[in-house]
């Protein structure tokens, strides 16, 4: 028999390319706002509600749910939404499991990078540093002890936070917003371009959380980030070159993306260096520890 992995965030980017890996060796379900498939059950956190069956001899979660923290404005409703749909749907899943009576073998949840705050600056942080003071760090400390309490109620033997950066894929996020302009040669940095853009490739995110899964020693947090730094004129300037476009275009002013988004430029206005050597030491080997090599990669076809 094989053992029941259950993916929050069935929609997502890497719910996608990671259930493809891990039916070979598991039994995948997926909680989702509207079942579609057989394997997939219906929740709402909102409302509070969730199909239990889901949890029906479940080993392992898999956490991915959350509402994309840059696809709208922050206002207040919205920032409360990103919360919610992170520390609201383990919650869920915790409760749920503890009327059951059920316990983990796992848990295995995503976290961000930006646990250690929005801004640049020439430290390289790794897990042993505290976390930053503003919204996005604050989003990940309650997502992240979320997370924990399956630990410390022991629902689950261990937990594992991918503190996660830009996933690189021409399919979803940074990257596709970013091939346009750049394809037709009007691509540019954003505010000074020196801003670190902590990154990771699609296939390495999901090599991960496989990783995370099968190796029962793995516990508590982990920079989801590869190793070479890159920031936001780097990863322009080598997406350019791999394309063969030109990039001649000044950078898009900071009063312009301020304008345009708010509170939220500071998202892609503002990002620091993490180490992850900790995951590398566990035993994860990157398959593109290269951003150039990666983007090769992404943008071949």
């Amino acid at each position: 028999m094989k053992e029941i992995v259950l993916i929050t965030g069935a929609n997502g980017l890497i719910a996608k390319e990671l259930s493809q890996r891990l039916e070979k060796e598991y039994t995948v379900r997926f909680l989702t706002r509207k079942k579609q498939n057989a394997n997939e059950f219906e929740w709402n956190v909102d409302a509070g509600t969730i199909d239990a069956t889901a949890l029906e001899n479940v080993s392992h979660i898999i956490h991915l749910a959350g509402a994309g923290v840059a696809e709208k404005r922050w206002t207040e409703e919205r920032k409360k939404e990103i919360i919610s749909s992170r520390v609201g749907s383990a919650g869920l899943l915790l409760k749920t499991l503890q009327k059951k009576n059920q316990k983990l073998k796992s848990f295995v949840s995503a976290s961000g990078i930006n646990y250690y705050g929005t801004e640049t600056t020439e430290k390289i942080f790794t897990e042993k540093d505290g976390p930053g003071h503003d919204f996005l760090s604050k989003v990940t400390i309650v997502w992240e002890q979320a997370a924990d309490e399956f630990k410390n109620q022991r629902v689950a033997e261990r937990v594992v936070k991918l503190r996660t950066g830009v996933v690189l894929s021409e399919k979803e996020g940074a990257l596709k917003k970013m091939l346009p302009t750049i394809k037709a040669g009007i691509g540019s940095p954003l505010g000074t371009g020196k801003q670190y853009m902590p990154w990771i490739h699609i296939q390495d995110i999901c090599s991960m959380y496989e990783f995370a899964l099968k190796n029962s020693e793995l516990d508590g947090a982990f920079n989801a980030v590869a190793p070479e730094h890159a920031t936001n004129k780097d990863l322009t300037v080598q997406a350019a070159k791999v394309l063969k476009k030109p990039l001649f275009m000044p950078n898009v002013p900071a009063f312009v993306l301020k304008l345009l988004f708010g509170e939220l430029s500071v998202a892609v206005l503002e990002g620091s260096r993490a180490c992850s050597e900790k995951i590398q030491h566990a035993g994860f080997h990157f398959k593109f520890p290269d951003l150039k090599e990666a983007l090769k990669d992404l943008l071949k076809n």
